[in-house]
């Protein structure tokens, strides 16, 4: 399949943004204080993460998009906004002098992750309800919303963003988190992986139960469709029409951690550009395939998704 000319898709990707950073150096004793490895850093990287990874990934196949979120007054703010800003975004960070920026560390020795570690700490609301108005404001310039709901705080009013959104006819994509799926209620479609969805409807025998349960949460929800990402097994999505099932492409898989955000990056633009719900989920399958080959966040260029669908 060829695909489309997606530079005039116009996606508003709202959510919690954090910076990924990578230390990355060489193993080869134990610590004498304690049984741990001992990391020699030899090198650092940084790269957009959670919202912002969605962004860039949503960029990278040459659509026009807009970041909505929230960072702290620090260092890691100004980084991800640069690193945003680079990556051809259109970035509304809003700055919370009472958070600190989210930042994930990951150690890395020998291609391993050896450890990770979180800061992060909640918005305050003044600055949500700001964010709020402008997501108003935004709205018309858009063809698709899509939701990148990482826990962190940032997506308080998501409900009444979902309404204004589908009032105003666009496409809502939602990539969810925790068990109460109710604030998600009227989106068009929702990406919950497999682990994720067991939270919420609990554990399925088989492939039919599955879809039984896939279904009523969806017709509960009033959603359009439902897509479940289940690693190796591939990826399902239910909608009126049934359901459809891709497997996975076989890949090393050498990091999963940002696949999701590919996902839902990808799908997003098949589907601002109209394409079929079929379609959407091959193309996306494919693209995840890709950056699970990579090593951290990464993002699918449009290059490389040509080059695997061909």
């Amino acid at each position: 399949m060829v695909l489309g000319d997606f530079s005039k898709v116009r996606l508003l990707v709202v959510g919690d943004v954090m910076l990924d950073r990578y230390w990355f150096g060489d193993v080869s004793r134990i610590s004498p204080e304690a049984p741990v490895p001992v990391v020699k850093i030899e090198r650092s990287e940084e790269r957009p993460g959670g919202a912002a990874n969605v962004a860039r990934n949503a960029a990278a196949l040459g659509a026009q998009v807009s970041l909505l979120a929230l960072v702290g007054k620090d260092e890691p703010g100004e980084s991800l906004r640069r690193l945003v800003e680079a990556g051809g975004i259109d970035a509304s960070l809003y700055v919370d002098e009472g958070i600190t920026t989210t930042v994930k560390l990951r150690v890395i020795g020998r291609q391993q992750q050896l450890l990770r570690i979180d800061f992060e700490n909640p918005p305050s609301h003044e600055v949500l309800l700001a964010k709020l108005s402008e997501f108003e404001r935004r709205l018309p310039d858009c063809d698709a919303v899509l939701f990148s709901d990482y826990g962190k705080g940032g997506l308080t009013h998501i409900s009444e963003m979902i309404r204004l959104a589908r009032a105003a006819g666009k496409v809502v994509l939602v990539d969810p988190k925790g068990d109460d799926y109710s604030i998600y209620a009227g989106a068009t479609v929702i990406t919950p992986n497999r682990s994720e969805m067991r939270q919420v409807v609990g554990r399925w025998k088989d492939d039919a139960e599955l879809e039984s349960k896939a279904v009523a949460l969806r017709q509960q929800l009033g959603l359009e469709a439902l897509l479940v990402t289940r690693s190796e097994e591939g990826m399902s999505l239910f909608h009126a029409g049934g359901a459809i099932h891709e497997k996975a492409v076989a890949r090393e898989v050498f990091d999963v951690s940002g696949a999701g955000d590919t996902v839902i990056a990808t799908l997003a633009v098949m589907l601002a550009h109209r394409a079929p719900w079929a379609e959407a989920i091959h193309v996306a399958n494919i693209a995840a395939g890709i950056v699970v080959a990579k090593l951290g966040t990464a993002v699918c260029p449009r290059d490389e998704l040509e080059a695997a669908l061909k």
